[in-house]
């Protein structure tokens, strides 16, 4: 089963599960605060519409995609005022908005590291010029591996999903060959995960 297939089957369990999570709240705070009301935000992988509807209610125009049908649908029924539409991050060149701000929250986790610096630019191209891209991964373990494909049976069935794990600097990395001035990180441990929070501004 493929990442899009397995979001579909478990995207009503894994909305119920999420929607009470807090780690990624500081750094979207400060990602909010860099923009004046009525901006356009594209929130990039947005699942059940989440994080949409928190930047929405900060004054902010959100445009939500997502590769799962599944998720657009409970992302229209939770959130009927934002724009949601389904599409892969993978293929925003269609989008004819230019945006101020890019959010890509436990999204790029799911790209394999050979394509992650393609698929930042691409996201990059979206932004106007003095945008702001939010990316949030998580970060790799002592030891640990860089890339994995994980069973889980946390909503008593079994499925898989690939995941790749990073570094601060490795992500600096990225950004400043994309020329990116880098404004604001941090990491935060939400139980066993720490989450690696990053923003830069399109110069």
């Amino acid at each position: 089963m493929n990442l899009k297939d397995t979001y579909n089957q478990i995207a009503e369990d894994w909305y119920a599960d999420h929607k009470n999570d807090d780690w990624w709240i500081e750094g979207t705070e400060h990602f909010c605060s860099l923009f004046k009301s009525g901006d356009n935000i594209l929130d990039i992988g947005c699942g059940a519409g989440i994080k949409s509807k928190y930047i929405s209610e900060k004054g902010l125009v959100v445009t939500g995609i997502d590769f799962s049908e599944k998720f657009i649908d409970i992302a229209n029924r939770e959130n009927p005022k934002i724009r949601f539409c389904v599409l892969d991050m993978k293929d925003v060149s269609g989008l004819k908005t230019k945006f101020e701000g890019v959010f890509a929250q436990a999204s790029l986790l799911h790209i394999p590291k050979k394509e992650i610096l393609d698929v930042i630019e691409r996201l990059v191209e979206t932004l106007k010029q003095g945008g702001y891209l939010y990316v949030a991964v998580k970060g790799k373990r002592v030891g640990g591996l860089d890339e994995e494909m994980v069973e889980e049976k946390d909503y008593g069935y079994s499925y898989n999903r690939f995941f790749s794990f990073y570094t601060i600097d490795e992500l600096e990395g990225y950004f400043n060959k994309l020329k990116l001035d880098i404004v604001y990180k941090n990491s935060k441990m939400y139980g066993k995960t720490n989450w690696l929070q990053i923003i830069e501004k399109k110069l």
